[in-house]
């Protein structure tokens, strides 16, 4: 800048004026990556943080400062932590998003800068428009009529305003000035309870990483048993000495507040825990909850003195039986239903419940484990013909030869390979749901190759002159 250089300039009229320039190729993917990851450190001060691109981030620190003495201080945290980092910045605190980004970019001051409550159209005012975030040929048409600085926009009528230079110059400046919402749309929705543990001297090693595990989840579920609610998912953040972030995350299938079972989850990840130069903070988000029942104290014993021999108990109705025996068994199956799908993945753990459909690929739901029962019309139905254990995703084309139209195949051809009917059983019908444009009547049978090996073919249309039935593959029996 101090030998005349300016954004936008030609490279080869820089060079021709700055020799000893050095350059480099950008690498835009990089950058927006690691301005992503600046993001979610930041996350450190508050859950409410995004890239401001090319080359910012945007925090609402609004109820953070006093955390960290001030905003004052969380701006000077902020800037050392940065500087050790090797990162030139300039940082500014006001009322709106768009003051502060103003007073970051464009203010002459020193940084960090705090602009106090109500100050903002003062601090505002000496600014140059293109402050605002306006584009160059907003902010170029601004400069002709003399119009240079934020002030000189906020004596200014709007409809005069918005009828010469457009909407979003007043736009800008009155979310700029506060008269208009800017709303932050952080990286994940902000996470509905967070305990945090920073430690004096950054730790490293195995023993002090799971003991702060453990603190963080008694902490937590201390405040969860206060709320009546249980932990459907978290995530345990570790900030590193050299500003980088590792994240945890792990779910339950049933709302817990136990914190021995919980730890046990996250104690199957920490391994993968990479302190690096040391973990200064530890912090645990509380990112989807559930109400839960009290649970018992203990066991309580009561002495009745005798009595005569008392009638006969009442009968249970068959439907509180069978509740009672659900929730025993999920209590008893959750703690393996959460190791399960920690480490295979959510997706990978469900229970299939009868969907009200006769069509094969639409007659199963897949459920969570512990997901409430599907209607009643919704019922297994009982069916005379079997269906495979096993069907594919979705049904696969094949190349058929039957005798005469509406018996079953004789050979068939899936994937290039060959496949000779010994043995066939059917056909099944079923026709598609009225309220459906596509699909049709499908005739399903069940063949036997001279291997044995036993798949469940159909055919769907009917030779009506319409159209020319198509074969395919479906599924397969044991």
């Amino acid at each position: 800048m101090a030998a005349g250089l300016r954004v936008g300039d030609a490279l080869a009229d820089a060079r021709a004026r700055l020799p000893a320039l050095v350059t480099a190729d950008a690498e835009p993917e990089r950058d927006a990556a690691d301005l992503l990851a600046l993001a979610r450190w930041c996350q450190r001060y508050t859950p409410w943080t995004r890239p401001d691109e090319p080359a910012g981030v945007l925090l609402d620190v609004t109820g953070c400062a006093a955390l960290f003495g001030g905003e004052a201080g969380l701006l000077g945290d902020l800037a050392g932590r940065l500087a050790r980092r090797g990162l030139g910045h300039r940082l500014a605190i006001a009322d709106t998003p768009g003051a502060a980004w103003a007073a970051a970019r464009y203010a002459a001051g020193p940084s960090p800068a705090v602009i106090p409550a109500g100050a903002g159209r003062a601090a505002l005012a000496p600014l140059p428009v293109e402050a605002l975030g306006l584009d160059a040929v907003a902010a170029a048409g601004l400069r002709r009529v003399g119009l240079g600085r934020i002030g000189d926009l906020c004596a200014l009528p709007r409809a005069p305003l918005v009828a010469r230079f457009g909407a979003a110059v007043a736009t800008r400046l009155d979310q700029a000035l506060g008269a208009l919402p800017e709303p932050v749309m952080p990286l994940a929705p902000a996470p509905e309870r967070r305990v945090r543990l920073a430690f004096a001297e950054p730790i490293a090693t195995a023993e002090p990483i799971a003991e702060a595990a453990r603190r963080l989840l008694d902490d937590l579920c201390a405040r969860l048993a206060a709320d009546g609610t249980g932990a459907v998912r978290l995530a345990l953040d570790f900030y590193r000495v050299d500003a980088e972030m590792q994240r945890l995350a792990v779910g339950t299938a049933r709302p817990s507040r136990d914190p021995a079972h919980l730890f046990r989850l996250l104690a199957e990840r920490l391994p993968l825990v990479e302190p690096g130069f040391g973990i200064e903070l530890a912090m645990l988000s509380l990112l989807e909850s559930a109400p839960l029942a009290p649970e018992p104290a203990g066991r309580l014993d009561v002495v009745v003195p005798a009595a005569p021999a008392p009638a006969a108990p009442r009968r249970r109705p068959p439907q509180e039986d069978r509740a009672g025996e659900v929730l025993a068994m999920a209590a008893e199956l959750a703690p393996l239903v959460d190791r399960i799908q920690n480490r295979l993945g959510y997706s990978a753990v469900h229970r299939p419940a009868p969907r009200a459909s006769h069509v094969p690929e639409r007659a199963v739901a897949a459920l969570a484990p512990f997901a409430p029962d599907p209607p009643a019309e919704a019922a297994w139905p009982a069916r005379r013909a079997p269906r495979p254990l096993r069907l594919l995703r979705r049904p696969e084309p094949v190349e058929a030869t039957a005798p005469v139209p509406d018996d079953p195949p004789v050979l068939f051809r899936w994937r290039t390979v060959l496949y000779r009917v010994r043995r066939a059983d059917g056909p099944e019908r079923i026709a598609a749901e009225w309220w459906r444009e596509e699909g049709g009547v499908r005739d399903y049978y069940r063949v036997e190759d001279e291997a044995g090996r036993r798949f469940w073919l159909y055919r769907s249309g009917l030779h009506d002159g319409t159209a020319t039935p198509r074969w395919f593959l479906h599924g397969f029996f044991a």
